[in-house]
């Protein structure tokens, strides 16, 4: 089996009806290279942020074609969440997430499809309120989304508080564990046998990734989960695109010229980013332009 750290279609679908956005409670913000983040409200105000933010970009007449690519990208991931929370109940699933970018957006786009699948929570409506306009049928709110994170040998220090803090401001209800990728997820389904489906950031460059589906069963030998890709053909440029446009927050080391995150002693700043004349500095990780040169940071 292969399964993406990125903690880490069937054409025939149904779609869930929308939920009228009910106004999030004001938030505390932090900031994470110096943008604006979620802090402490719930599960539900994160999820109803995270459409606001989705909605408004997927409606902007976008100038750039890399932008209406990440548009386009973003319409397929959608229709493959919602196909995913049609298969499968809330506490039946699972996402793999590591702090890196390509989890991120998939996260940013499941808890945008959460906050349109499922009637508010009373406490968001108030006494006595209901949802203007609003089906009566749609599924209550899940009480928590569960995640996973295994954690690489030898993690930098960014990327465990990134996780830790991104898992709070977004609600997650994360199990970490410092083991092998196949180890920890044995220990993860003993701990959660209900958990069906793991929504995974891995990408089509990404090792083994080239012949991965939406939905793919784990292999023979590992634990049973169906694996859920909905970043699977996004290309590099067009992650970055999406995080930067929605102004989403995300691990500093990017910042620092890596582009691919593993442990600290199998990755280094990407060299097709060092500043000219400058042995020591390099450029942010979105100004790198070629898929295939995102692990050239990565010893493995």
């Amino acid at each position: 089996m292969t399964i993406s750290v990125s903690v880490s279609v069937p054409e025939s679908r149904m779609h869930a009806v929308p939920v009228p956005l009910i106004a999030a409670k004001a938030m505390a913000t932090i900031n994470v290279n110096g943008h604006a983040g979620l802090a402490h409200g719930s599960l539900y105000e994160a999820c109803v942020a995270m459409r606001e933010k989705v909605d408004s970009f997927l409606a902007e007449e976008l100038e750039t074609p890399l932008l209406r690519r990440a548009q386009e990208q973003v319409r397929i991931s959608v229709r493959v969440v919602e196909e995913a929370l049609e298969r499968y109940r809330p506490d039946e699933i699972s996402i793999s997430y590591n702090g890196g970018k390509d989890c991120l957006v998939m996260l940013i786009v499941l808890l945008a499809c959460y906050a349109r699948r499922y009637s508010p929570p009373k406490s968001a409506l108030g006494a006595n309120a209901t949802v203007p306009n609003g089906p009566a049928n749609l599924p209550p709110f899940p009480e928590k989304l569960h995640a996973v994170y295994i954690v690489s040998a030898d993690p930098f220090a960014e990327v465990d508080d990134f996780v830790e803090s991104s898992s709070a401001d977004y609600h997650l209800d994360i199990a970490r564990f410092t083991l092998p990728m196949k180890k920890g997820l044995e220990v993860f389904k003993t701990e959660n046998p209900g958990i069906r489906a793991i929504f995974v950031g891995t990408r089509r460059t990404d090792p083994h990734g080239e012949k991965l589906k939406h939905f793919d069963p784990t292999d023979a030998g590992w634990p049973d989960f169906m694996r859920i890709h909905p970043v699977i053909d996004w290309h590099y440029t067009e992650i970055w695109a999406f995080t930067r446009h929605l102004d989403i927050p995300y691990c500093s080391l990017y910042d620092q010229g890596y582009t691919s995150l593993g442990g600290r002693g199998d990755t280094l700043p990407n060299p097709k980013l060092k500043k000219q004349g400058n042995v020591k500095e390099f450029r942010p990780a979105y100004e790198l332009v070629e898929d295939d040169e995102e692990r050239l940071g990565r010893f493995k």
